[in-house]
């Protein structure tokens, strides 16, 4: 008897939290309509550049390499003003936003219209940041077309007008984890707006119209 009480409460919960995760995934695909491309775009003050792995040698994943590439070809159509790169750099041994901040300079941005945020740990914290620590008001988002509906929800939940444009450019080992994975980021993300969950890291206020050197790390 009690076997079967305990069966019938754990089947009520995994289909109470089975529609929960369906009905987040509803709420952030809707943000689909709002991934242009890149021809199409309208112009914005910055390009939000999401951070991904990067090797143990320094050099881009092929995933980040490729939202890089995307962001330089927004920067050089005029599309955007600056970039703003958002990742990890929370360990001695691992920093995903210098990494970028190299591949941009290489390719010839210009070293004053790229912002670093340190503190870019996930989405959420990229995207928060971004709005209340950046002053961000307008973007483009940049990543791949999996990810792109979460970012563009939760810059629509913290008051960034953004379009999305996906960096997809090759077919990448393991895709399928990452968007099996995303059914669960959707539902933290909502979660996380709907209890206006804070970033790991505020801090001061950073005018993202100035010199993006102001953001690095002295070395």
């Amino acid at each position: 008897m009690r076997k079967n009480i305990f069966l019938r409460v754990l089947a009520a919960a995994l289909l109470i939290s089975v529609c929960f995760i369906l009905v987040t995934d509803c709420i952030v695909l809707r943000f689909r309509s709002s991934i242009v491309p890149i021809g199409e775009v309208d112009h914005a003050p910055v390009a939000i550049v999401l951070g991904a792995k990067v090797k143990a040698d320094g050099e881009p994943s092929d995933i980040l390499r490729d939202r890089l590439l995307t962001a330089i070809d927004l920067y050089r159509s005029g599309s955007v003003d600056k970039i703003l790169v958002s990742g990890d750099d929370g360990q001695i041994e691992y920093d995903e936003v210098n990494a970028m901040r190299v591949y941009l300079l290489t390719a010839n941005v210009d070293p004053d219209d790229i912002f670093l945020d340190h503190a870019g740990f996930d989405t959420y914290d990229s995207l928060i940041r971004a709005s209340k620590v950046f002053g961000v008001t307008k973007a483009i988002v940049v990543t791949q077309t999996y990810h792109l509906p979460r970012a563009l929800y939760l810059a629509n939940a913290f008051e960034i007008e953004a379009q999305g444009v996906a960096a997809d450019r090759q077919t990448y080992v393991g895709i399928l984890r990452y968007e099996f994975r995303e059914f669960l980021a959707d539902a933290k993300a909502v979660i996380g707006v709907a209890f206006h969950v804070p970033p790991r890291f505020f801090g001061d206020p950073i005018d993202i119209r100035s010199d993006g050197r102001v953001t690095w790390d002295e070395e």
